[in-house]
């Protein structure tokens, strides 16, 4: 999906037709941009509400190490909702048929599928959105791409480099949500900088 395409998605989701939790799930992914199994898999004990941060642990990750995720306003107000709706639970986003597991992995394709994005948008999009938006407005492409849990490339740098620039991470974070936001309510795409400032 191009990102000029962004604020009619965001806006589809918002009045999006299917369940509470599948537009909750929609939300939560374009703002933290993991990876929709990541998310979808996500247990309540990840998270540190109060520290703003959801640590995801090796296991679950595609790299086998584990990421942190730090929580803007936004994605803290959707969990939020999320405890009054799934609290009960382990899982952030338990199955309609089998509450001891986890929704499918299809369900957020599916819910997008029925805004009328087949072919043009998945739940894995977003990272793809996320990644070219934030690079096209001058965010640091070390930070970028470890919030996207991508390896990286040079492994003797890998090997060396094991700063988390979570500082930095956080604030990337909160912007993007401040623009998705503001995009959402008809700010234009390529204002990002204005609407964050």
């Amino acid at each position: 999906m191009d990102a000029k395409e962004l604020p009619d998605l965001l806006r589809k989701i918002e009045v999006y037709q299917g369940t509470h939790v599948t537009r909750l799930a929609m939300k939560l992914l374009a703002l933290t941009f993991v990876r929709t199994s990541e998310l979808i898999e996500a247990k309540w004990f990840e998270f540190d509400l109060e520290g703003a941060r959801w640590d995801i642990p090796s296991e679950r990750m595609k790299m086998r190490t584990p990421h942190i995720v730090p929580l803007a306003k936004q994605s803290l107000e959707i969990l939020d909702v999320l405890r009054g709706l799934s609290g009960h639970s382990d899982w952030l986003f338990p199955g309609d048929r089998n509450p001891a597991k986890p929704m499918s992995n299809n369900t957020i394709l599916k819910g997008l599928e029925r805004m009328g994005y087949k072919g043009k948008m998945t739940g894995h999009g977003f990272r793809g959105v996320a990644s070219t938006i934030l690079h096209e407005q001058e965010y640091s492409h070390e930070h970028i791409e470890l919030q996207l849990a991508h390896s990286p490339r040079n492994a003797v740098s890998a090997s060396y480099n094991h700063a988390l620039h979570l500082k930095a991470r956080t604030k990337m974070m909160q912007d993007w949500a401040d623009f998705l936001e503001q995009t959402q309510r008809g700010a234009k795409v390529l204002a990002f900088r204005e609407v964050v400032a």
